[in-house]
């Protein structure tokens, strides 16, 4: 997929505001759910295929969040992932998940936050959502937990399947995993942090469910 020559879809009229972003990968998601995605994030990203903001994501959420008609947060994960403390202090890193939810939720519009599981099991992020790439039929094992402020459903998925000729996350085999992620626009670097695509392309199936609209 070339990020400048972006999948056809069908639109569905409402806006997505995609805070810490990234290079786009769940941004690609909720694209291809029929949303239009505006992306904010405090790091400059060449790749990311939509509209874009260089900015603080908690300021430009208080600022522009409730012109949007869904809200998504990816804060920063560093401070909670199981690798931190293996190679470096998560002190050293923002907490972010709880100062999020409360600058989403006065935005008063529906919501969606994402974190690695780690955050689940600690109880810092609700597990409405808990999903793998082997459960979209992706060669990749890489799990993430969602939040939303519709606290979940919609349609099941099928239980992680991690068999044995799943891509493992290394530096050496990083294009081919990044590839299977559905993050193909992105370099090998960018997909570290990357997210696949069909993860909220999925939950805005659902939430478009629950409102009683039909997505793409």
């Amino acid at each position: 997929m070339n990020a400048r020559v972006l999948p056809l879809r069908r639109p569905n009229g409402k806006r997505v505001l995609d805070l810490c972003c990234g290079a786009g990968g769940l941004s690609m998601g909720y694209y291809l759910a029929g949303f239009d995605v505006v992306g904010v994030d405090n790091r400059p990203q060449p790749n990311y295929p939509f509209t874009f903001h260089l900015a603080d994501g908690l300021e430009f959420c208080a600022a522009y969040g409730h012109t949007f008609d869904l809200v998504h947060g990816s804060w920063p994960c560093e401070r909670y992932a199981t690798v931190t403390r293996w190679r470096g202090n998560p002190e050293d890193h923002p907490d972010l998940i709880g100062p999020g939810r409360q600058f989403m939720e006065k935005t008063g519009r529906p919501w969606v936050m994402e974190n690695v599981p780690e955050t689940a099991t600690v109880g810092l992020l609700r597990p409405d959502y808990l999903l793998c790439g082997t459960q979209f039929g992706l060669n990749v094992r890489r799990h993430r937990a969602f939040e939303t402020s519709w606290g979940g459903g919609g349609d099941l998925v099928p239980p992680c399947w991690h068999h044995r000729r799943l891509l493992a996350f290394e530096h050496k085999g990083e294009r081919a995993y990044a590839d299977a992620m559905g993050c193909t626009w992105m370099t090998s670097l960018e997909a570290r942090k990357a997210v696949p695509p069909a993860y909220t392309q999925w939950i805005a199936v659902q939430h478009l469910a629950l409102e009683g609209r039909t997505a793409a």
